[in-house]
């Protein structure tokens, strides 16, 4: 199966640069470009996107607000937006993963990085994490707001989640795959993709990565402090 790239970025060299490298898998092809967000939301229904590879800062609607309507649209339920970031400004990080992104990766990364990253939000598996930006996470997801910005009631939502569930939004919210949850808890990974999408659809999480976002905004998981 061929996992459909649209590329959202406002300079064409950049999305020049992406496309070589996308178009040289034989697993992904570039479907479409878009130099602003609201372009990257029109092209992302026409051209029945994957992935959508989105720029933050863009002329207009910039990144975090396509990333909004995206995740919004029930049409575009089945689209995966990464956001690209410098990792300059941890407030934009925050937001990405509120407005819906299913992660974030640095325009700095390797290609081999990059590439990962498309197939693990094509696939839904595993929270878009290296493992450095996984301590990123909770540490902005704990700094990048105020309480006037959390949802109040995600903490009664969890009330919905079995003892077995929490456990393994715990691990999820630690950004283990699957079969890592599976070794810690003794359990078979088809046993823990079960749990995983029971508790995305009693907290009505789009993905992992938003699962996380509830984790810690919930206060079931607190960040470390390293």
């Amino acid at each position: 199966m061929t996992i459909r790239v649209l590329l959202a970025d406002d300079q064409a060299l950049l999305r020049s640069a992406f496309r070589v490298l996308v178009d040289s898998e034989p697993d992904m092809e570039v479907v479409g470009e878009a130099s602003d967000g609201a372009e990257a939301v029109r092209l992302a229904k026409e051209q029945h996107a994957d992935v959508v590879l989105m720029d933050i800062r863009m002329p207009g609607t910039d990144g975090l607000a396509a990333t909004r309507l995206i995740s919004a649209d029930p049409a575009l339920a089945q689209v995966r937006v990464v956001i690209l970031t410098t990792f300059e400004v941890d407030d934009y990080v925050v937001q990405s993963l509120r407005a819906g992104a299913s992660g974030f990766l640095g325009k700095g990364s390797e290609p081999e990085e990059l590439l990962n990253a498309i197939r693990i939000a094509a696939g839904g598996e595993a929270l878009l994490s290296p493992t450095a930006t996984k301590g990123l996470i909770a540490r902005f997801l704990a700094q990048g707001g105020t309480d006037d910005d959390r949802d109040p009631g995600r903490a009664e939502r969890l009330d919905a989640l079995t003892v077995r569930e929490r456990e393994v939004l715990v691990q999820v919210a630690g950004g283990h795959s699957n079969d890592e949850i599976a070794e810690r808890l003794e359990v078979s990974p088809l046993t823990v993709k079960t749990h995983v999408n029971r508790a995305m659809a009693k907290l009505g999480a789009r993905d992992r990565a938003q699962l996380v976002v509830v984790a810690y905004e919930s206060g079931l998981v607190r960040p470390r402090v390293d």
